[in-house]
């Protein structure tokens, strides 16, 4: 392995602490020596550092759905190209781990819009340590994996709307068990998504108690982010009370129109929460809307049993029109209990290329030009691309994001979707927007607190003792960047765009970007917690 040193770089360790001018060595894959300028070290390659330039930890996307991505590319380009160095991933309560034949079938035709569903892909792992083992052939940046509660659910329940019986809940706690002692870091859950919001409050609550028996933590995709919201929030946050598991309230929002300017009323409850010695923290991308699949915004009762059963009921009359009925007028529980604001939902991916002219058009645009209702619009969608469909929803609040974003107990996320002809800009465009915007620009934080929110504080949260700070014996995960310049290009038209201002990139003591172009390297690997 090449001895690497980078000299002359502002350091900033991903504590919090004040930047400190130093060469720093990697040898090993480890970071062997931080020294101030000038020393005499001998080393394989040396990166000179601009003036200002500032070296840091690399940083740690805690909420990722690259879950096949990983393995159908594993240079993974638009995450390591802005310094992305360790991803979450099994997200939403939805991934391809446990699974048996069946499951992972209806697996892949379901969260085809998240990750895609290649049919090259050797899909042969069964197991969490078989999926880990996968992605430790070769992939860029490491990666973490939490259980998810609705694939256990498919495995065991299966897809039907009804409580679990306490043997199948039995049988959960024992696989979930079995997938945290094989390396996962948690557990998450969808309960906007079939079938895992088909769980009741007692049936997470046995599951948080094998995370917490673990020393695990759960990460939940709440019952709403629009209507009920802050009920939604409060389910979790009393599981973490009752249970002592671990609570990690991912993309945490305050979104639609119900909930604008009511960041503060969540955060209450978070701090009283930590007040009572809960273990709560929390993560945010830096935009305003959100990216999911269009057949998110079904009612439960429309998607129980799986695909099949869904695209069946929308192809009978009476069936269709009760949907239409609970997107239109009662609101969907699939949209966080709200009506469907068509005008909000914007396509950015289809499976189905005759559908490819649709991408990048609102639903409301679409009804006008074909003289169609946005509801009737939808049905057609969803049925001729096979549930597949992809997009955003501009339901966000600026004010709502920057009241989360400075809390003390926030770290980045993504939630990127990568598939799809436009998506979320997100994807390509996350962190340094971050750095770029919410620090240089809108200066709501400092760039020494902005590093230890999408470094030093998810690897905390991880468990990850040996990354997520500059020190020396730590991993070599590191990233080298110009705080004057970094900045995301990817836009709502244009979302695959490299984000510029970064040179270096180092993964396990590896470059992967040169002088902001990719190396190749696949010194990534599973971060599996030991127990």
């Amino acid at each position: 392995m090449t001895d690497i040193l980078i000299r002359g770089a502002d350091v900033v360790d991903g504590t919090g602490s004040p930047r400190i001018r130093s060469d720093v060595l990697v040898t090993s894959g480890r970071i062997e020596a931080i020294v101030e300028p000038g020393g005499t070290h001998f080393a394989d390659r040396i990166v000179d550092a601009k003036p200002g330039n500032v070296l840091a930890p690399g940083f740690i996307d805690m909420h990722a759905h690259s879950d096949l991505r990983l393995l159908t590319d594993p240079g993974h380009f638009p995450k390591i190209s802005q310094g992305v160095t360790t991803e979450v991933i099994g997200q939403d309560g939805i991934a391809y781990a446990p699974v048996d034949d069946a499951t992972l079938d209806i697996i892949r035709r379901q969260i085809a819009g998240w990750n895609g569903n290649p049919r090259d892909l050797d899909f042969s792992w069964r197991s969490v340590a078989e999926y880990l083992d996968r992605l430790d052939q070769g992939i860029t940046p490491n990666a973490a994996y939490l259980v998810p509660q609705g694939t256990l659910r498919y495995l065991v329940v299966g897809g039907d709307r009804r409580p679990a019986t306490s043997r199948e809940i039995t049988r959960m706690q024992e696989l979930l068990a079995e997938g945290l002692a094989e390396g996962a870091v948690g557990m998450s859950s969808g309960l906007t998504y079939t079938p895992g919001m088909y769980a009741d409050t007692s049936e997470l609550r046995a599951l948080c108690e094998v995370v917490a028996d673990f020393g695990g933590f759960y990460a939940p995709h709440t019952r709403s982010y629009g209507a009920g919201a802050l009920e939604a929030y409060q389910e979790m946050l009393d599981l973490a009370r009752d249970t002592g598991c671990a609570l990690h309230l991912t993309h945490a929002t305050m979104n639609f129109g119900v909930n604008r300017g009511r960041a503060r009323e969540f955060l209450d409850k978070v701090d009283s929460a930590i007040a009572d010695g809960c273990d709560v923290t929390l993560d945010t991308y830096p935009y305003l809307p959100g990216a999911t699949t269009l057949s998110a915004l079904l009612p439960s009762w429309a998607m129980s049993g799986g695909p099949d059963q869904a695209l069946a009921r929308m192809a009978d009359p009476e069936v269709r029109a009760r949907i239409a009925e609970d997107v239109n007028v009662n609101g969907s529980d699939g949209c966080h209990g709200v009506t469907v604001e068509w005008d909000t939902i914007q396509l950015s991916g289809v499976a189905n290329s005759e559908l490819d002219g649709y991408v990048g058009r609102t639903m409301v645009d679409l009804a006008a030009e074909l003289s169609k209702a946005p509801v009737d619009i939808f049905f057609d969608i969803l049925q001729r691309d096979q549930l597949a469909t992809t997009i955003l929803q501009h339901v966000g609040h600026e004010e709502n994001v920057r009241e989360i974003m400075v809390h003390p107990n926030h770290m980045g996320g993504s939630d990127a979707i990568l598939v799809g002809e436009r998506p979320h800009p997100r994807a390509w465009g996350t962190f340094p927007r971050y750095l770029g915007h919410y620090v240089r620009e809108e200066q709501l934080l400092g760039l020494e607190d902005c590093i230890n929110h999408l470094t030093g504080r998810p690897a905390q949260r991880l468990r990850l003792t040996d990354r997520g700070t500059i020190a020396e014996g730590f991993a070599a995960d590191l990233v080298l960047f110009d705080p004057e310049t970094i900045r995301d290009t990817a836009t709502f038209d244009n979302p695959k765009q490299q984000a510029i201002g970064i040179s270096h990139v180092l993964v396990n003591g590896e470059i992967a970007i040169d002088d902001g172009k990719p190396t190749g390297s696949l010194a990534g690997r599973a971060l599996r917690q030991v127990r």
